[in-house]
């Protein structure tokens, strides 16, 4: 069984984008080869900003990139003049608290 794989992209964003970044990244859509994604900003350094996705599969990942020109989460930090480094890992697990 494939595992699913994590991408961070994570860039500086000056204060005064922080809206507008909020904002592009709220209005896009996932792609069905994407599980779940997350938009954080570093607690200490509140310029850091990292969009975390989790994909089905490294091929599911690598389906969506031969699909697009430039994928969009790389997009949204470019609209705010940011150029994101791309750091991939595999999930080898992964836990959740029951719901109650």
């Amino acid at each position: 069984m494939a595992h699913p794989v994590m991408t961070v992209l994570e860039a500086r964003i000056a204060p005064e984008q922080w809206a507008a970044f909020e904002q592009a990244y709220r209005g896009g859509q996932l792609p069905p080869q994407m599980l779940q994604a997350f938009l954080v900003r570093d607690a200490a350094d509140r310029t850091i900003w990292r969009a975390v996705s989790i994909w089905r599969s490294r091929e599911a990942l690598d389906e969506y990139r031969r699909s697009v020109e430039t994928p969009a989460g790389i997009l949204f930090f470019r609209s705010v003049g940011a150029e994101p480094t791309l750091s991939v890992f595999e999930v080898i697990d992964h836990q959740m608290t029951p719901a109650s």
